[in-house]
């Protein structure tokens, strides 16, 4: 099996990961991984919608499994076989904020329970932190628990990275910016 980050956006994907998708013959993906890895599927390849998550790793050998941004960072890189990188949320949102990844944290509270004492850990050693976060994310009630243990922080959402629609919304941990359904937080010293 391999596993190919297809990027976070459009034109967001490798050279390497567009003829891993080429040379497929059986591809599974998310709706929206197929439709960005779409200009690199063969004619003739069957492409199957992921209905079920937790069989991934039941499929066959050969399967080419699409990731959106890249497997490595909350994606499908922990499923069996070989991972193709690609360009994920991380590398935009710094490069958009000219942030060094050296000085970030990233954390997942994307279908996770968010644990806002490890989020205040990694402030309280001068880290930023990027925070994937989805529609259940309680960011008020953490900038509030921020506030209250005296880490007032810049706050950026970052919202639909690589898409037209892009939006950068800046704000603090005393006013937080909006941060609607699937977008990336970073939290510290912007």
């Amino acid at each position: 099996m391999i596993i190919v980050g297809v990027g976070i956006g459009p034109g967001m994907m490798t050279q390497e990961a567009g003829e891993a998708i080429r040379r497929a013959d059986l591809i599974y993906g998310s709706r929206r991984a197929i439709d960005l890895a779409c200009e690199h599927i063969s004619p003739g390849s069957r492409v199957m919608e992921i209905e079920d998550y937790k069989s991934l790793s039941t499929l066959p050998e050969d399967a080419v499994v699409l990731s959106t941004g890249d497997p490595m960072l909350s994606g499908l890189g922990y499923l069996p076989g070989r991972v193709i990188p690609g360009i994920s949320s991380l590398q935009v949102a710094c490069a958009r904020l000219k942030i060094s990844e050296l000085n970030v944290t990233p954390i997942t509270v994307h279908g996770r329970r968010m644990d806002p004492e490890a989020i205040a850990g990694e402030l309280g050693r001068n880290r930023s932190v990027f925070l994937l976060i989805d529609e259940h994310t309680d960011l008020e009630g953490l900038c509030q628990h921020l506030e209250e243990k005296g880490l007032r922080k810049s706050v950026v959402a970052l919202t639909d990275l690589g898409y037209p629609q892009e939006r950068i919304e800046k704000g603090s941990t005393a006013s937080p910016p909006r941060a609607p359904g699937l977008s990336c937080l970073f939290i510290g010293q912007l």
